[in-house]
């Protein structure tokens, strides 16, 4: 059996709505009029049990009170004009009082002041009302007063919000087949404004508590508004935190990564270089951020990949100024190493020599720095010598002027900087080749400052195989001789068209050096030198050059001659060779170069010379003394 709730009404008004859920009736109070009269406003305050509704007109409770309880409220005018014209009651031709709690029942009045009213306040405002109200549904017209507007508008009657229970029990009171709370998934609820209970149904529930099964479970989140069941709120309060978690994490990160920059840059020497570069000892390197560099290589894009090797990768990168560089990521390096690292970055951004790859700036705010240098287009001297060819390979001529370049850069770095560099890799694929094909020397990142006079021992050998210098591999002591035993080894290539370490045949890689020496020991020179290069008229060039190379080849690099030595050696040659040629045949000489676009662009450019070119040859003209 289910019970429906009550009925009310409050004099002539019905109640038009009722809440199950607030337990509250909402309708409409009648109006009390009096001829005569100043109107009057009998307002209630909710006490006790509070819902929703904001400041009700009046409640209604089970018990009517022994002794009378007197409100009231005084409003005074003595003309239209002195009428308060705001919409509050506040005294001046309308006035409010609460009414108390726990009351059942009321009457309201009105009255005037026997020595206040008079004939002129009757002229104006000739009746007064009194009635019950919800507060914040009633706004005071000034019109009110000395017209019919305000019975026209609440001619229904004014509104008004009641409270109602349950019996005269409470929720602790066994009440058997009296309980009023049938549905299951329903909940008793005491009031606290006099007696009697109320029922509502439980959370995730709703409907009507007073009937069996009347309440229904719902889905929380519909509809969206319910002020019951936030889920909207609550989705976007977890939205907003979630936001805000990865904000303060992305900022924490930010801040992370700059500290890891500063670490990096002062681990790297970057103070000391920066105190270098402010100081003017250093004005022409650049310091470049960790995302210049990555813009430039596209975050190091493998498509950017120039050339690995064993001290790090070399990407092309392009500047924001549009100039293109070579951006070379170094492997590990010792932090015991940072401020010999620092002072070779500025002895080689120093270096002034056209035969030397110049460094541009570098990246010290990563773990491991980045050297950003110029870029060279025409790849390495190993690709241009051991590459397949569909037309003649580079001539004997080129091949003496690209070593006696690569010879000269050396020098220099060995002679002419404050603190020698011995540049700890010489080899082909460190020689690279410019648009014009001059010998540029690169990839310092085995090199060495050493103080003059002073080997630098070494707990690491660092080189390529092939190319490094036994009395190093034996003693650990890296020296200028050191490089010039590797170059003996380029020169080799050079003369050869071998790789440092070839293969003959099915046998396993040979080492070039000790074929070569072999060879000169057993008088069969002519097997191991590359037959492109080996013509009448060439043996004694050949060999010379090739005595050249044994010297540097010499297992002592007491017994070695030094880079300079090599390079006046190469120079020598290459102009007696020519005055010689030009001395056998007459005024003028035809050397007859390869005719392909890489071998074309390598002749040096003469001073008192012509070029000519012809569809499959090109050469170079020299002229005789007149």
């Amino acid at each position: 059996m289910g019970l429906e709730p009550p009925g009310a009404s409050t004099g002539h008004g019905l109640a038009a709505q009722t809440s199950v859920a607030t337990s509250a009736f909402r309708t409409h109070s009648a109006l009390e009029m009096a001829a005569s009269e100043n109107p009057l406003v009998l307002h209630a305050t909710r006490a006790g049990h509070i819902w929703p509704q904001p400041d009700l007109g009046i409640h209604q409770g089970q018990e009517q009170l022994e002794l009378p309880i007197v409100n009231s409220c005084f409003s005074f005018c003595t003309d239209a004009s002195s009428v308060d014209d705001s919409t509050e009651c506040a005294g001046m031709g309308c006035c409010q009082t609460p009414l108390p709690a726990n009351i059942s029942s009321f009457n309201t009045t009105s009255a005037p002041v026997p020595t206040i009213y008079n004939a002129t306040i009757q002229s104006f405002s000739p009746c007064s009302y009194s009635f019950v109200a919800e507060v914040d549904l009633f706004k005071f017209d000034r019109s009110y007063v000395s017209s019919t507007n305000f019975t026209s508008k609440y001619i229904d009657g004014v509104p008004l919000v009641l409270d109602w229970v349950v019996g005269n029990g409470s929720c602790s009171t066994n009440m058997g087949s009296q309980y009023a709370c049938q549905a299951m998934n329903s909940e008793c609820v005491d009031v606290s404004n006099g007696p009697g209970y109320r029922c509502n149904c439980s959370q995730g529930y709703e409907g009507n508590p007073y009937l069996q099964g009347g309440c229904q479970d719902i889905n929380e989140c519909e509809p969206p508004d319910q002020p019951l069941y936030p889920c909207k709120g609550i989705s976007f309060s977890v939205v907003f935190l979630m936001v805000c978690i990865f904000a303060l994490r992305a900022e924490y990160q930010k801040r992370k990564l700059k500290k890891e920059k500063e670490r990096f840059f002062d681990q790297n020497g970057g103070q000391i270089l920066y105190h270098q570069i402010m100081s003017k000892q250093v004005d022409t390197l650049r310091i470049f951020t960790q995302e210049d560099l990555k813009k430039a290589t596209n975050d190091f894009d493998e498509s950017r990949e120039l050339g690995r090797g064993g001290h790090g990768t070399v990407y092309k990168g392009m500047l924001k100024d549009s100039r293109v560089v070579a951006v070379k990521r170094s492997k590990v390096m010792n932090v015991a190493e940072t401020d010999e690292f620092v002072q070779e970055i500025i002895i080689l951004s120093q270096t002034n020599h056209r035969n030397v790859v110049r460094l541009l700036g570098c990246c010290l705010e990563v773990e491991v720095p980045i050297l950003v240098y110029e870029f060279i287009p025409s790849g390495t001297l190993f690709e241009f010598i051991h590459r397949n060819y569909t037309s003649p390979p580079p001539s004997l001529d080129t091949r003496l002027r690209v070593a006696q370049e690569s010879a000269e850069a050396l020098a220099y770095l060995h002679l002419s900087m404050n603190l020698p560099i011995v540049h700890g890799d010489v080899k082909s694929m460190n020689i690279l080749l410019d648009e014009n094909y001059m010998a540029k020397v690169t990839d310092f990142g085995a090199s060495r400052m050493l103080p003059k006079d002073e080997v630098q021992f070494m707990t690491l050998v660092q080189g390529t195989m092939g190319y490094l210098d036994p009395e190093y591999l034996q003693e650990r002591q890296l020296t200028e001789k050191s490089d010039v035993y590797s170059f003996g080894v380029v020169l080799l290539e050079l003369i050869t068209g071998k790789t440092a370490i070839y293969h003959d045949g099915p046998k396993e890689g040979k080492s070039l050096a000790s074929s070569f020496l072999l060879a000169m020991k057993d008088g069969s020179l002519d097997a191991i030198l590359d037959a492109s290069i080996v013509s009448a008229g060439m043996e004694m060039l050949l060999g010379e050059v090739a005595e050249l190379a044994r010297m540097c080849l010499s297992a002592r690099g007491e017994e070695r001659p030094s880079m300079t030595e090599v390079a006046d050696k190469l120079k020598a040659l290459r102009s007696t060779w020519r005055a010689k040629l030009v001395l056998e045949n007459g005024k003028t000489e035809r050397l007859v170069m390869c005719s392909s676009p890489v071998a074309s662009a390598l002749h040096d450019p003469p001073s008192t010379s012509t070029v000519s070119t012809g569809p499959h040859m090109s050469g170079i003209s020299i002229e005789t003394p007149r």
